[in-house]
């Protein structure tokens, strides 16, 4: 079996993450021709596929799987369109045992990818749809609830930094309270607060709900999911073209797992992985003493 995301099979590079979890990754597999960061290069099944099977060979845990892209400047796609993108590099996945998150915010898709073995649902209007929610309650898959300032795809609005935290606090609570009380078991959900433009055009907002995540984690006392890789906020404030923000993207990915995050949605996997060890043994005991002077000055 390919490595997925089996309890027993997490990273283990971190004690960061709190109430007993260690840190997850998802590797992220865009099949559409229009997604920010890489549109088209994985929409035959078999470069997914075999994209996918890299993301797991570098050290994913499970593969995001979007079939519609959610920017600023992306059409919407039929749920017929989605199904027909997603479900051979689903199948194929599922079928080696790969863990499989299928990132989509419509019902019918959400409802294919359950009957066909998805591990997770990553919803970007955090499960709105009071009608699906006995098939949630049904399903044993976790679920992916993602804060929106728009409650939907992404926008170029301004958003307003002061008010975010307070909405992102109200948006979590009433969407809990809605699943739960539909019978949807509150240890499958994973809170994703937003980043980029799904919290606002500039950089502010990310940040601020970037510092602020030991207490999303600790008001609802659930695991936090942060997808900050190549976001629009990073491009802000360095100036780098969407390719080029894979410094920036790794700096704020371990800010987050610092301050808490439990599961990290990322493109480049591998990186992850190294900074993650490097940040581990930075922070393990036994090392050298006092003098800062390693014996290898290279």
């Amino acid at each position: 079996m390919v490595r997925g995301s089996t309890h027993e099979q997490r990273s283990g590079t971190t004690d960061a993450p709190g109430a007993g979890m260690e840190l997850l990754i998802l590797g992220i597999v865009n099949t559409t021709p229009d997604s920010f960061s890489d549109g088209g290069r994985f929409l035959d099944p078999e470069s997914g596929v075999k994209h996918a099977h890299e993301l797991v060979a570098n050290g994913a845990d499970a593969i995001d799987l979007g079939a519609a892209s959610s920017h600023p400047d992306a059409g919407p796609v039929p749920p017929a369109n989605e199904i027909s993108r997603l479900a051979p590099v689903l199948d194929a996945l599922v079928a080696e045992g790969i863990a499989v998150s299928v990132d989509s915010c419509s019902p019918e898709v959400q409802r294919f990818a359950l009957a066909r073995g998805a591990r997770y649902l990553n919803d970007i209007r955090g499960f709105p749809e009071p009608e699906l929610y006995p098939v949630l309650a049904r399903a044993s898959a976790q679920l992916i609830v993602m804060h929106s300032i728009q409650r939907g795809p992404a926008t170029r609005s301004a958003g307003d930094a002061a008010t975010l935290l307070d909405d992102i606090d109200a948006f979590f609570a009433a969407r809990i309270a809605a699943l739960e009380s539909a019978g949807v078991a509150r240890e499958r959900l994973i809170l994703d607060p937003g980043m980029g433009f799904f919290l606002g055009s500039g950089a502010e907002p990310s940040l601020r709900v970037l510092r602020a995540l030991p207490d999303l984690r600790t008001r609802f006392g659930l695991p936090v999911l942060v997808s900050v890789s190549r976001k629009s906020f990073l491009g802000a404030l360095t100036g780098a073209a969407v390719g080029a923000r894979g410094a920036a993207t790794l700096a704020a990915e371990l800010f987050a797992v610092q301050r808490g995050a439990d599961y990290i949605r990322t493109h480049d996997v591998r990186a992850l992985r190294d900074g993650l060890a490097v940040l581990h043994a930075l922070g393990s005991s036994g090392g050298s003493g006092g003098s800062g002077q390693g014996g290898d000055a290279a």
